[in-house]
């Protein structure tokens, strides 16, 4: 009795985790469901036919957890009885089943994503439920994916771009490809822009080094971008967001002229009235910026408090000594 007690508190702790986006805490919560991966996947297939939503998207972010062919083949069947429920929480909990598919490193998984857009193409598919599927192929990238992802595209009615055009230009490019295309003035902002939605999702080591030719891009947008044109500043926004997630592993591959490039962009944006771009830029320059850039941040910093206390955070940083 004692032992179910503690499942059912553990059931409770994980599905506030997961409500929280506290993934960590979910993580180690998972594997304190049983005394053995049996029992802790049994416990979570249970969760699954639970009437409330939440306690079933707390079930599918374990078994992506657990990975593995047996997690993969649930979670399939699972997506099948979410699709014909048809309501709001049917659609969360198969949002977290595509999330779920694109951690698990089984070839079965990336088997089931492709079946999933297979049966979204051949209905009326929402664009997010495209873009979520494009983010989670992409963690499971492999040549073998190109085919089926550009037979997808042509037969999808949906306006252009989306995360397919972005999944396909890195699949189908090398990263010497790729940085001419991030480079070539002809190529369309909004096919650029997808590209850096679906690195944000990972970006692996490989690519790294064509970044700069995205910030070249970046500062020829300036302008369009500073003038509130939507997607200028959509790409702007998604390309320092993608450079501050991974800021500890890009920074200090930079040579000193792209970090001098980017340091510019970063200054032309936080000068901005565009609340995230202007908030990414002030973020960035507490990195790449120089002590004169912190009265320049100041002198922009927005009224509202959250984002007021990253223009504060910045310009603390960049006006303490250096140490040599």
């Amino acid at each position: 009795m004692a032992r179910k007690v503690d499942v059912a508190r553990v059931q409770e702790e994980l599905v506030a985790a997961v409500k929280q986006g506290d993934e960590a805490t979910a993580r180690m919560l998972v594997f304190q469901l049983g005394t053995g991966l049996r029992q802790v996947r049994a416990v979570l297939e249970a969760m699954l036919e639970e009437p409330a939503g939440l306690v079933r998207q707390a079930a599918v972010f374990g078994l992506g957890e657990l990975g593995g062919t047996a997690s993969v083949r649930c979670l399939e069947q699972q997506l099948a009885l979410e699709e014909a429920r048809g309501d709001y929480d049917g659609s969360a909990v198969m949002e977290d089943i595509t999330r779920a598919l694109g951690r698990i490193e089984d070839a079965s998984a990336r088997a089931s994503l492709m079946r999933r857009l297979e049966r979204l193409v051949a209905g009326k598919p929402e664009r997010s439920d495209i873009n979520d599927l494009a983010l989670a192929l992409w963690k499971r990238r492999h040549p073998d994916l190109i085919a089926g992802v550009r037979g997808s595209l042509e037969k999808l009615s949906l306006s252009e771009p989306h995360g397919l055009h972005g999944l396909l230009v890195l699949l189908e490019k090398s990263p010497e490809e790729l940085e001419a295309w991030a480079r070539n003035p002809s190529v369309s902002p909004e096919y650029k822009t997808r590209v850096l939605v679906v690195l944000g999702e990972e970006l692996p080591d490989t690519l790294m080094p064509i970044l700069p030719a995205f910030i070249s891009t970046a500062q020829e947008l300036l302008a369009p971008a500073t003038r509130q044109d939507g997607e200028a500043a959509y790409y702007c926004e998604r390309l320092l967001s993608l450079i501050l997630l991974q800021r500890e592993q890009l920074l200090h591959t930079f040579t000193q002229e792209t970090r001098s490039l980017l340091r510019g962009v970063a200054r032309s944006l936080v000068a901005a009235r565009l609340p995230n771009c202007s908030t990414r830029a002030a973020g960035l320059l507490k990195f790449v910026g120089q002590p004169e850039d912190a009265d320049l941040i100041m002198a922009h910093r927005p009224s509202e408090p959250a984002l007021a206390k990253v223009f504060d955070e910045a310009a603390q940083a960049l006006r303490k000594p250096r140490k040599n």
